[in-house]
């Protein structure tokens, strides 16, 4: 029974990271130069900054691609500190987006209905699209139904395994449980290296009944702390502006935590 919990686990887990990663390349890919184009035009006031990072972390479902585009783009002196400060910010906010995705997609709908015929479609335009923009469209199309499918998998192994695990303890204390589960979501995403995934592990095990409100509330803000902690190991030997970029960025995150 553990074995076979195990195993699905570990499947449902490489089924939504093999899906965000092609789903994120093929994105990645279809939008080439406009990334470099957007973020060099597109981030002159405030408010632009914050739409830009919203709307590219959102489309390409990758806030760690956005803010190391806007590290490389201040350390080769493109771009201000305080406009890819504002890029960098918002980019967090588009990180909610895959949240909203499993919760009104993953946990309503039946997930095999759509999520087969758009690996079928997105295969398809990959191996037969003779344009390099309906190729892409297809990679993220199959890495969008493979998304789904870790989904649903996590899903079924979780809504099962409520009696073999139990993380419902507590310390006695409201602010050391708060604080163990923040550490183990910033650990769990250092160690993953995506917020996504252990975001999504958060909702899957609240959704199966092994872990409460608080503690999936807490996992989620340590995910996004340790999110962080792609950017602070890309600047080491780095010019002194990406090291401020990335310090708000750790700043920002810790305040929004706290919070």
């Amino acid at each position: 029974m553990m074995l076979n919990i195990l195993g699905s686990l570990i499947g449902g887990l490489g089924l939504f990271m093999l899906g965000m990663w092609l789903m994120s390349d093929g994105l990645k890919q279809l939008a080439g130069n406009r990334l470099n184009q957007i973020l060099q035009s597109w981030t002159n006031t405030r408010w632009r900054g914050l739409s830009a990072g919203f709307l590219l972390t959102a489309i390409i479902q990758h806030s760690g691609a956005v803010t190391l585009a806007t590290i490389g783009f201040a350390n080769a002196g493109m771009l201000s500190l305080r406009r890819a400060m504002w890029v960098v910010f918002c980019s967090n906010v588009g990180t909610t987006i895959t949240g909203w995705l499993v919760v009104l997609v993953g946990f309503n709908l039946n997930i095999e209905h759509f999520a087969l015929p758009l690996i079928g479609i997105g295969m398809v335009m990959r191996l037969l699209g003779r344009n390099r923009g309906y190729a892409n469209i297809g990679l993220a199309l199959t890495g969008f139904g493979l998304l789904f499918m870790g989904i649903a998998a996590l899903k079924t192994t979780f809504s099962g395994a409520d009696s073999l695990f139990d993380l419902h303890f507590s310390s006695g204390l409201l602010i050391v449980d708060i604080l163990l589960f923040t550490l183990a979501g910033l650990i769990l995403t250092t160690l993953l290296q995506s917020s996504s995934l252990t975001l999504t592990l958060a909702l899957t095990s609240l959704s199966g009944g092994i872990i409460g409100l608080l503690p999936a509330a807490a996992i989620v803000v340590g995910s996004n702390l340790g999110s962080t902690t792609t950017a602070v190991f890309s600047v080491i030997g780095s010019q002194p502006i990406a090291k401020r970029i990335v310090t708000s960025h750790v700043i920002f995150n810790l305040l929004t935590a706290c919070v």
